[in-house]
This record gives structure tokens, sequence and C-alpha cells, in this order.
């Protein structure tokens, strides 16, 4: 592929509910522009959008994939999204990479879930956008159900460039309501607008022009004068109105068939912008400055990697280049190592296929392999002008599972197999939790995490299962107890002692454990008071009454006694430990659970069933609001009621629902379930010991 400069680059992020076709949109530009021999498939497993092993096993996208497209001249960097929800932050990552967005909308099934999810995140970064209603030739496409569902569901000024010519099978082509031409066959052939569709076209074409005029003042004081305006006037005001995001073009297409597709490129160079064309990038600066720059070859450097894909051999760095130009075998620095790393060949990516090229200009969009230690959300620049490009915002994980190695061998690999799969999707984490001492992978849903443990196994050969994760319950104390403990061990020469006095105290929720001495006249010397220190450590770990750790609690030792040829740290460390674990038994202990707010947006017909549900889960409920046709409930919920709730509300909306939930801190669980926990936990720990 020939070099472009900035303003010959289109970056196109393509965004839809899952089966609306962006992947089948991508194959048909690729096997028209002659880059492929034949048209890939989905179903049968053959598009070069979908190349991982499980987007074709699933017959559906899972990670973003990249096509460049040669037109008229100009680069398109057409950028393919999963379209599950499960997947969002793949979007959220082209989206921070791409100047505007196509809305694909499925011609039968309308505006879904996923549509109206893209549409907003689309619409609060202000992006340029185009709504394709796409599948055009599908049995059983009704246009004006699926216009109606449009305006029912998304709010904004859309406005319709093309007629549709026919519907579902009959679908032929476009009337385009800039030229009053009809665009017809799989040749793109063009005429005049069919006698049926002439009265809709004037009108529409009237709302065209207003919606145009609107976004130029002198285009708009012509149109009132009565002036008429030429279709050149017009493509420019209706330009300037979608780059201030004042309108939304509507445009229909059959890429299966080859049906107007074209018509799409087109609008895509003459109305959406080139990356210089949507205002300076900002940076931080080395002194942690905000600081504006042009989007241009003469900027300073400033790459950011928006993705990286791992595999067994190694990783793919995605990148995009916002200032300057960006060369293979170069050495820039690494904001997020704060190091040097070595940029070998840059590639462009179509697909999985790489194709090197000697540079990036200012806007492009490619990939690196092998780049160092360099991670997602990472800047690249010069050593000698450091900036910092904001990273990608991404959700908290909604839904975990606790994963097991099925052998020893998975053990060992386990660690560097999650960590790999967290470098190559932000919103997956994990962590090892102590008191269940499960390992705990997070997502976004339970594709997300299927997926990833498959990943585990086929990228790194770790075979695993999972399971519902425990509860990581705490345990307090609510009063003030003292004990007194002593430890004696004689077994033939010098034996062990220690004499121990404690007393335990609560602390407020949001401190752990504070230890501190009220030991006068040496009664225990200080080596030995820091051993009962580490005892009390230790048993804090253990729990005094169901096994889980301990927190809020201060340890006071006041007084004790030592043996001069006897007493060691170990004996002391066991005194404090055991002292600490029969005071902490007597001061009224109790469990805690982890407290999540929670944040449920929900159609507004689903507001009585949510309220409803959310009560059983013991959720208290701090406020509701209202955005557009959506209700939006904000609450803490105890973790142990979360655990299902991905599935439940999905079932009580359709899939309309979604939430988000972050830690918030821990709460005292009920006195009528404390008694249950606690007794499956002992009969776990009894099942542990055989």
């Amino acid at each position: 592929m020939k070099e472009f400069k900035t303003k010959k680059i289109r970056n196109i992020a393509l965004v839809s509910h899952n089966g609306a076709g962006k992947t089948t949109f991508v194959e048909r530009l690729l096997f028209d522009g002659g880059i492929t021999t034949r048209m890939g498939s989905v179903d049968s497993g053959t598009a070069a959008m979908d190349f991982e092993e499980e987007e074709i096993s699933r017959q559906s996208s899972i990670a973003t994939a990249i096509a460049p497209i040669e037109w008229q001249g100009n680069k398109l960097n057409f950028l393919d999204t999963p379209g599950y929800v499960d997947f969002i932050g793949e979007v959220n990552s082209t989206l921070r990479v791409t100047e505007s967005a196509i809305i694909l909308v499925e011609a039968v099934a309308g505006v879904e879930v996923g549509t109206e999810q893209v549409w907003q995140l689309t619409g609060h970064r202000n992006m340029p956008r185009i709504l394709l209603v796409n599948k055009m030739d599908r049995e059983n496409v009704n246009v004006d159900r699926v216009m109606r569902s449009i305006r029912e569901n998304i709010d904004g000024n859309l406005i319709q460039l093309q007629l549709p010519i026919g519907e579902g099978t009959g679908f032929n082509g476009v009337v385009d309501l800039l030229t009053m031409k009809s665009i017809t066959g799989t040749e793109d052939k063009i005429g005049d607008i069919p006698a049926e569709l002439a009265d809709a076209a004037e009108e529409a074409r009237f709302e065209l022009i207003e919606a145009a005029a609107e976004g130029d003042d002198e285009l708009l004081m012509k149109y009132l004068e009565g002036e008429e305006l030429s279709n050149t006037e017009l493509k420019a005001g209706l330009r300037a109105a979608i780059f201030k995001g004042q309108v939304v073009p509507i445009l229909f297409a059959a890429p299966q068939a080859g049906i107007a597709v074209t018509p799409v490129l087109d609008n895509i160079v003459s109305l959406l912008p080139s990356p210089d064309e949507v205002g300076p990038f900002s940076a931080s600066d080395s002194a942690g400055d905000q600081v504006e720059f042009k989007v241009d070859d003469l900027s300073p450097l400033a790459a950011f990697i928006f993705k990286t894909r791992e595999d067994p051999y190694g990783k793919l760095s995605y990148l995009r280049v916002f200032g300057g130009i960006l060369e293979s075998d170069s050495r820039v620095w690494d904001m997020g190592i704060d190091g040097e790393v070595r940029v070998a060949t840059l590639n462009l990516l179509r697909g999985n296929d790489q194709i090197s090229v000697p540079k990036l200009h200012s806007g492009d969009i490619g990939a690196v392999v092998k780049l160092g230690d360099a991670a997602t959300n990472d800047t690249l620049c010069d050593r000698g002008h450091k900036l910092v490009l904001q990273e990608v915002k991404q959700p908290n994980p909604i839904l975990s599972v606790a994963v097991h190695p099925v052998s020893q061998s998975d053990v060992a690999k386990l660690t560097t197999a999650l960590s790999r799969l967290a470098a190559e999707d932000p919103t997956l984490t994990w962590h090892s939790e102590p008191a269940t001492r499960e390992t705990i992978l997070s997502g976004m849903g339970s594709a997300h995490l299927d997926i990833a443990v498959k990943k585990a196994e086929s990228k790194f050969g770790v075979n695993l299962t999972t399971s519902v994760p425990k509860v990581p319950y705490r345990e307090t104390i609510t009063k003030s107890q003292s004990a007194e403990y002593t430890h004696k061990k004689q077994t033939g020469g010098a034996g062990q002692y220690a004499r121990v006095f404690l007393r335990v105290e609560s602390l407020p929720d949001d401190e752990e454990f504070q230890f501190a001495s009220e030991i006068f006249g040496g009664s225990i010397s200080a080596p030995f008071v820091a051993a009962v220190e580490k005892g009390c450590k230790q048993a804090l770990q253990a729990g005094a009454l169901a096994g889980y750790p301990m927190t809020g609690i201060k340890a006071i030792v006041y007084d004790g006694k030592e043996h001069p040829v006897d007493s060691k740290e170990i004996a002391f460390q066991i005194a404090g430990r055991e002292c600490f674990k029969k005071a902490a038994l007597a001061a009224d202990p109790m469990l805690l659970e982890p407290i999540y707010e929670v944040s449920v947006t929900v159609p507004a017909d689903n507001m009585g069933d949510i309220m409803g549900d959310l009560n059983s889960r013991r959720a208290r409920v701090l406020g509701m609001g209202q955005e557009g046709t959506k209700a939006i409930v904000n609450a803490e919920v105890p973790l142990a009621e979360m655990q299902n709730y991905l599935a439940d509300l999905r079932s009580m909306t359709q899939g309309r629902g979604i939430f988000s939930m972050k830690f918030l801190r821990y709460g005292r669980v009920p006195a009528h379930l404390q008694e249950n926990i606690v007794a499956q936990k002992q009969k776990e720990l009894e099942e542990e010991k055989g």
C-alpha cells in the first residue's frame, strides 16, 4: 500500500449490536477492491476480519480488526469492532483512536441494546457519525418499521441522505438526495429517480437542505432569504453540521449482495473528517501540564498503543500516531515503562495479515511486533520531548469466576497466562483472594470470561476449570476484651516459655490493624514485643469466627513474663497468636461482607421490576434518575447478592438492561445470615482437614 499523509486518511469505527453486519461490510470492501479473491463469510469461518480461533467457532467478532481500504486517493482505516456487549472494552479502545463512526442497524431487528450503547458512547465523544441501515436485502425487511425503531430509540437529528429503492429481496439501490439520482444494482448504475419515489425524494431533500443550512451561518442566511443552494454548498453545509454533531445522516446498504456499498465509501470521503480536522490532540508534558498540538507531521511524536494482541510467540502492539512521524527501525521513548524501546518494522494490519511500511504519518494506524515491555495505554514519544496521552477509560468488571488449574503444570503457568490475557484485554482483571484462597478472574460477562479461559488453553497451554467465586468475607470484633496466654514447651534441654497479656479493641471500619505496647518496667523485652506483634498478624489471617481474615482491630500488649533461658522470639510469637485469638473470640466477633456501589440503567418500563429485585437483594437504594427513555437506579448492594445479577438483569429486561459496579466498603452481615455462613465455612474447614 502506498504512503498516505494526514489529509488523505480517514479512521472509521464500525460499531453496532452483534449481528448487524459490520464484518460482512468490510469483507465486501476487501473483495470489491481486489484485495481478496473471494468474499469472506462469517458463517463459514472464512472472514478475513474474524481470524481468532474463538471468532471462527462462534461466528462472531470478539476483538477489533483493522482493514485499510484505498478509495478515491484516500486511505480509509476501518476498525471492525465486536458487537456483543461483553466486549465493550474493544469498542472503547477503538473510539479513542478514530475520528468518526458508522453505526450499523440491522434492517430487520432495528435498534437493539448494543445499538443504544454505541450511540451513547459516540455521542458522549461528540463524534461525527453516519447511521447505516444494513442487510437491506434480508427477507422480512420493512423500511417503515426499521425507521420507526430508529426514531423511537435513538435521540438526535437523524436525516435521510438516501431513500431505499425497494426492500427485502426487492432491494435494488438507493436514491441519493444530494444529487437527486438513483444508484442501483451491483454495478452502481446511475439513473433517474423512480417515479413512485419522486414525491418522497422531494420531501426528504427539503429536510436535508434545512439540516445542511443549519451547519453554516452563511448558508442559513441564504436559505432563509429564499435562495437555492447548490449541491456543493449542500455538501459543505452538511459536512459542517456532521462535524458539529448537529446531524447524523442515514444510509442504506446490502453488503452481502454488493448493493449500495460504494455510495457509503463516497460519503465517508466527502462527509467525514480526516484526523487533522477534529481539532488538536491533548497530552501531559514532562511537568504534568496539559499541552495541545496539531495532528500534524511537524508536531512532536506522540503514538498511542490502544490494543495488544498476545500469542505464544510474542505480542503485537496496535498503535495510532497522533503527532509526528513514526518510522520503522527507530528508537522511541515509552512513557509507560519510562524507558527506550525499539520499533523494528511498522506494519499495516488487514485482519491477521501484516503489510510492512517504512513510516506512519500523523493520524495513521498500524502495529509493531515485539515492542519490548510496551503495554496497552502507553505513549511512545521522543526522549527529548516527553508526552503522555490520556488512557482509555474502561468500565469496572461486572462478573467474576474462580479459576482452578487442572494439573500441576497448569499451576506453574497460571500467573503468566492470566497476566498476558489481562495485558491483551484491559477489561479483564485477575487477583488472588487470600480470604477464600481462590484465583479470581473478572470481566464484562459470561461470554467474555468463557473466551478468556479458552484462550488460556489455546494460546498459553493452561487448562482451567471455573466455579462461582466464594464471597471474601472478613471478620471483626464489636467490643474490647482482654486475655492471657502462657506458652510452655519442654522437650529436654532448653525449652520455650512466654506469657502474654493482651487487649483487643475495635477500630473504625476503614482501619485494618494497629498494634501498641503498654509494657513498662521491662516485663517483656523489645524483641519479644515485636514477636508478639508478628503472632497477632498471623492470627489476623486465620480469623476467630469462621477462618476469614480479621480487620478493624487494635491489639495492645500490656503485660507478660519471660524466662531468662527458655524465652525465645518463637515462643512469644506463638503466645501472641494464641492470646490474640482467645481475646478476639471473646470480643463478640462478627462477619463483614463486601458492599458494592451499583448503577443500573434500564428502559423506564422495567423500573418496577428492577426496584423489586434490588430490594430482594438487600440493596440500599441511593437515588433514581432519568436519561432519555432510560431509568437509572443507584444502590449499595452486598457482593453475595450480585453473583447472578448479570443473567437475571438481562432476563428481566430482554437484554436491554446494563449495570456497572465498583467496590465501596465492607459492611456488617445481618445476624440471621451470619449463623448459616459460619456453619457452612466450618463445615468446609472440617472437610479440608479430612
